[in-house]
């Protein structure tokens, strides 16, 4: 098996959704670094992704404001049942890979079993996730100011990333 080409794939899925421009990366001459404050061992560690992973509904019931629109932050219990959640992701592709291990996109349960193990100090109560726009000017003015504040709310000392 070879590895998957994922930024060919994602060019050419663009493409063929018709956009007249090939997606543009992120690039930043200087990344910026925070040394930890604290060790791992007493830090609080929240999750943030673009899965778009949202709880199960009974049915009728409808998703929030914030789930559905492009851009939005919203908040997951952390302590919500795995079997209750899923993603509602439908640009991956589907041919090299799929959602169905929730912890390989988003670790959770591994994330939790570091805190009792004491490798992390602890984890958030809620996990986040960012309704994906594919607009760094969004994300810059939007998305990443409403989840620094998510953050700072939740006294977070380190932010796991997970892109989907």
């Amino acid at each position: 098996m070879t590895h998957v080409r994922y930024m060919d794939r994602i060019r050419d899925y663009y493409i063929a959704q018709g956009y007249e421009k090939p997606y543009r990366w992120a690039h930043f001459e200087d990344v910026p670094f925070t040394p930890l404050k604290k060790p791992l061992a007493e830090s609080t560690v929240t999750l943030i992704s673009t899965s778009d992973v949202s709880i199960r509904r009974e049915e009728g019931e409808e998703l929030t404001a914030a789930e559905t629109t492009v851009g939005e932050v919203y908040s997951v219990p952390w302590d919500t049942p795995l079997e209750r959640l899923y993603s509602r992701q439908e640009s991956f592709d589907r041919y090299a890979t799929n959602l169905d291990d929730l912890n390989s996109y988003l670790p959770l349960t591994r994330l939790q079993e570091y805190v009792e193990a004491g490798r992390i100090g602890a984890v958030t109560s809620n996990f986040h996730n960012v309704n994906r726009g594919y607009s760094q000017k969004l994300m810059n003015d939007t998305s990443a100011p409403a989840m620094l504040e998510k953050c700072r709310d939740e006294r977070v000392d380190i932010a796991v990333m997970t892109p989907v």
